[in-house]
C-alpha cells in the first residue's frame, strides 16, 4: 500500500463526518472537499530584470515541491513599460498528494513562523467557497534559505473548494486546521 498524506487521511476519517453532522448532508458526495491550491506571485520588477522571474520560479518550486511556471502579461501597459507576452509573475497549481502535503507544511511550520501571529483573517472568501490568503514574507517557509534571499517578497495562496457557500468552505478549512482569527 502506498503513502497517504496525514491531512488526506484525517479528511476521510474525521472531517467528512464532522461536516456531515454540521450541515446534514444526505450523501458523501455532497461533502465539500479541497480541490486545489494555487500559489502565485507577481514580480513587477521583472520588466527591468528578467533574472527575477527565474529566481521567483525556483523559490516557488522549492516551497511547494512542484515546478512553478512563469506567467505572462496579457496586454500592453505603457505606463509600466510592459509589453504583451512579457513574463510578469510565477504560479503553481497543487492537486492531490502534493496539495495536502503543502497544506500540512503551511499549517504546522510556516504560519507559526509569522511574527505576532494571531490567526488568519476570515475576510478572504469570494462568495463561491474559495479562500485567498496573502503572505507578506516568503522566509516563513523552512524550505527557503534566508542567506540566498535577494528580496523579501510575498505571495498569494488560493484554496479552491467544492463548497457552495463561504460558511461551508470556512468549516472545511477550519476542520483541516487553518487557524482563523476569533472574532
Amino acid at each position: 500500500m502506498g503513502y497517504t498524506p496525514r491531512l488526506k487521511e484525517e479528511y476521510k476519517e474525521r472531517v467528512m463526518k464532522a461536516l456531515t453532522e454540521e450541515f446534514g448532508y444526505q450523501n458523501v458526495m455532497q461533502v465539500p472537499k479541497l480541490e486545489r491550491i494555487v500559489v502565485s506571485r507577481g514580480v513587477g520588477a521583472a520588466v527591468a530584470d528578467k533574472k527575477l522571474i527565474e529566481y521567483s520560479v525556483d523559490e516557488l518550486t522549492r516551497i511547494t515541491g512542484q515546478r512553478a511556471v512563469a506567467t505572462i502579461s496579457k496586454k500592453d501597459v505603457a505606463s509600466f513599460k510592459l509589453r504583451k507576452g512579457m513574463p510578469i509573475g510565477a504560479k503553481v497549481t497543487l492537486r492531490g498528494e502534493r496539495m495536502y502535503e503543502f497544506l500540512d507544511r503551511l499549517i504546522t511550520s510556516a504560519l507559526p513562523n509569522v511574527r505576532d501571529f494571531q490567526g488568519i483573517k476570515a475576510t478572504g472568501f469570494d462568495g463561491r467557497g474559495n479562500y485567498s490568503l496573502g503572505i507578506t514574507e516568503q522566509i516563513i517557509f523552512p524550505e527557503v534559505d534566508i542567506d540566498k534571499v535577494k528580496k523579501i517578497e510575498g505571495m498569494n495562496i488560493t484554496f479552491v473548494t467544492s463548497a457552495e457557500t463561504d460558511k461551508e468552505a470556512k468549516s472545511l478549512l477550519t476542520e483541516l486546521g487553518l487557524p482563523f482569527k476569533k472574532n
